[in-house]
């Protein structure tokens, strides 16, 4: 089996419930793990993971635990927790044979006002020591646009660190919620190294995790995107529920069919 373009969302806490179900529809799974989810995690139900997705030939996508972890934070502290977490998560990426793992950024422009040069710098070094973890999994980094209104910061993380195992992870239902920049030049500014993306819908005011196409997301810059590219990047159906997932599995088809 060739690997799928689209993916699913799974909580680690779901992944018996849910698992099953992803591979029978042949997406690839995005397995969520939270960070105290690692202070106790069962090592024969990953093991058991692992072993399914092998049968299948499907390699999935890891989202890393992002509450309270900053890659570029100014306390040392926090930075080293990070580490830490996102460490255990790469760990858990290369058993499952993941392909992709999606970091959060952590920053926003409220809590670091005019430190963005700062924060920069700092997760900088913070990532190229993971980017080469990274590398030896074989398992690329994407980081994920939240709170940003312009891609400028993440685009100049990722250009400056430059490697062929880190990139973006385009979530549309953030950036419908936070952006100040039309989706069109957003993916113009990432699109040379746009590896994943996230696919749900919400009407603006909150983050509701809709079926594609229940909200009010206009996708067409996005159709139009994917149509000029070369190579698709993986993509992932936020949906959370399996009826959310099937609604959504039904208008992302449509978006890629045409």
């Amino acid at each position: 089996m060739s690997q799928p373009l689209l993916g699913a969302h799974i909580p680690w806490a779901q992944i018996e419930t849910y698992l099953d179900l992803v591979l029978e529809l042949e997406l690839a799974p995005e397995i969520a793990i939270k960070g105290p989810e690692f202070d106790t995690l069962d090592e024969s139900l990953l093991d058991q993971a692992s072993r399914k997705l092998a049968a299948t030939q499907i390699r999935p996508t890891l989202h890393a635990p992002f509450f309270d972890l900053n890659p570029g934070a100014l306390d040392p502290l926090i930075r080293q927790a990070t580490m830490q977490r996102l460490t255990q998560a790469l760990t858990a990426a290369g058993r499952l044979n993941a392909h992709l793992m999606v970091i959060h950024p952590g920053v926003d422009k409220w809590r670091y006002p005019n430190l963005e040069q700062v924060w920069l710098a700092q997760a900088k070094e913070f990532l190229l020591p993971l980017i080469d973890l990274a590398a030896e999994c074989g398992c690329r980094l994407a980081i994920e646009n939240i709170y940003e209104e312009a891609p400028d910061l993440l685009v100049q993380l990722v250009n400056e660190i430059d490697s062929e195992w880190f990139g973006h992870c385009f979530d549309v239902g953030h950036w419908h919620l936070f952006s100040k920049t039309n989706m069109t030049d957003w993916l113009d500014a990432i699109g040379p190294r746009l590896l994943h993306l996230h696919l749900h819908d919400n009407h603006g005011v909150a983050d509701e995790h809709l079926p594609v196409g229940e909200g009010t997301i206009d996708f067409s810059p996005l159709q139009n995107k994917l149509r000029s590219m070369s190579a698709l990047p993986s993509m992932t159906l936020e949906a959370h529920s399996a009826e959310h997932l099937n609604r959504s599995l039904q208008q992302v088809n449509k978006l890629l069919a045409v």
